[in-house]
């Protein structure tokens, strides 16, 4: 029996491309909302599912539906406690400054002398200090764009994170779906990687996900360390609003700014009101946390890749400036996927060469 063959004109070519075309944008308008949830549901099911999978071998594999949502519940309850906390920190924190600021007791003391010797920033650091020390009022005043711009941004910051633990919260159940899911998903994962490179699929999929992870070790678990490190130097030193700097690094540090930047204003008040001794051992203490990321980012970041680590630093520095935190994780993904198809091409072009040559 012969054939049909398909039809090769052109109106007809044309006629499905356009249809194709339509199914297509039509059903990214459909699924575009959910699109970022979806994305951040992906990255949690890659980053947690070596835990799960060792929960599951513990379970021996029994009730699998149960383990997942007592999994996800734990983790779900990891993230609203401290969570709860810390607002419950900056909240009272603020009610306190707001308080004394609205009773006319609120004071800022007066800086030490050494101050002064501070490199750069010494002189015009101890001006501000005295004048906010001797009239605040007038301290607010005169700063009142800094001062309002600086709010500003800490307040957007905060929302933004509330927003995004908010978010993950969501991520964490569906995530939980994909996980159950796991095996399916990554074969199909690999399936379409080798309809667009032949051969690659695996390969392929196991870049991203060692990407993810490592981004997730690399960047995450080092801001949560230099955060849950500089909170406990902040309580034991008995710095005021230790809850709000604590936040600050945890923000820095994730969106790769230097965290000293956040620990600067902290080491200022403790020299302002604690012993000449146990300020310089803070002060000491924070720029440790501080630089700590220089040595635990080489040792997480990147470990176990093929991918060089300046590429996939680069990529989560870019996808953070292009999409924010979540571009923190696809960046680096998106990039190893050049870098590997890149070096592939090369290589594949000098054996050709050599074969030739041959």
């Amino acid at each position: 029996m012969m054939k049909k063959s398909e039809s090769k004109n052109p109106v007809d070519v044309y006629i499905k491309i356009v249809l194709l075309t339509l199914l297509l944008v039509w059903s990214f308008y459909i699924v575009k909302p959910f699109i970022i949830l979806i994305v951040w549901s992906i990255i949690l099911a890659v980053a947690l599912y070596p835990f799960y999978q060792k929960l599951l071998k513990w379970t021996k594999g029994k009730k699998k539906g149960l383990v997942t949502s007592v999994f996800v519940i734990i983790l779900i309850a990891l993230i609203v406690m401290p969570t709860i906390g810390v607002t419950g920190s900056i909240i009272d924190s603020g009610k306190e400054l707001y308080q004394s600021f609205d009773e006319g007791t609120l004071e800022v003391p007066p800086p030490a002398e050494t101050v002064k010797d501070w490199p750069l920033i010494g002189e015009k650091l101890y001006g501000a200090w005295s004048h906010a020390s001797q009239d605040l009022e007038k301290f607010i005043v005169k700063y009142k764009d800094e001062i309002s711009n600086s709010m500003t941004w800490f307040f957007s910051s905060i929302t933004g994170l509330m927003g995004s633990v908010i978010l993950g919260l969501f991520a964490l159940i569906i995530a939980g779906v994909f996980m159950s899911s796991a095996d399916a998903g990554y074969q199909s994962g690999i399936k379409f990687a080798n309809r667009l490179v032949a051969g690659k699929g695996k390969e392929f999929m196991d870049m991203c996900v060692n990407t993810i992870r490592s981004v997730v070790k690399g960047i995450l678990l080092v801001a949560i360390i230099q955060a849950v490190l500089a909170y406990l130097g902040f309580i034991v030193i008995g710095l005021p609003a230790a809850g709000i700097f604590g936040l600050l690094v945890l923000i820095f540090a994730i969106v790769q700014i230097p965290a000293l930047l956040a620990m600067i204003p902290a080491i200022a008040i403790v020299f302002g009101y604690a012993d000449t001794t146990p300020a310089i051992i803070f002060a000491i203490y924070a720029i440790l946390v501080s630089i700590s990321d220089n040595f635990l980012k080489p040792m997480l970041l990147g470990k176990g890749l093929e991918t060089p680590m300046l590429v996939i630093l680069i990529g989560a520095l870019g996808g953070m400036m292009l999409q924010g935190i979540l571009g923190l994780f696809i960046g680096p993904v998106v990039l190893a996927l050049g870098y590997q198809i890149y070096t592939t091409w090369v290589a594949e072009g000098s054996s050709d060469s050599k074969t030739t040559e041959a």
